[in-house]
């Protein structure tokens, strides 16, 4: 979960580069100087910074994590999103991963008199 999340952040923050990129050569030919893609690529950037985010706590709290990685997953793939592609398939089963998963409660065992 913690791979699957980290690697699909990092994949998503290339993606959001590349977008804005695209954005960038958008606004520069279009008669407004703006273009919506830029802000999108903006925003699909700080999702993929919440994934890795998310992927970082996987251990101590795998349920925040998993929700996390599924936000971020869903919300990039809003965003930009045939760019997202593969980051939203690999954040979005790590978050399902996370919040499907049983995390084990560590017993300590009974102290025994001596």
């Amino acid at each position: 979960m913690f791979a699957m999340g980290l690697v699909g952040g990092i994949f998503g923050i290339i993606a959001a580069i590349v977008a804005m990129l695209i954005g960038g050569v958008d606004a520069a030919f279009s008669e407004s100087g703006t273009s919506q893609i830029t802000g999108l690529a903006v925003s699909a950037l700080l999702f993929s910074i919440l994934g890795i985010i998310g992927s970082a706590f996987s251990k101590s709290k795998p349920k925040l994590a998993g929700w996390l990685m599924l936000i971020s997953g869903i919300a990039g793939f809003i965003s930009i999103s045939m760019f997202y592609i593969l980051s939203g398939v690999l954040l979005i089963v790590a978050g399902f991963m996370g919040i499907f998963s049983k995390k084990k409660n560590k017993e300590i065992p009974p102290v025994q008199a001596a």
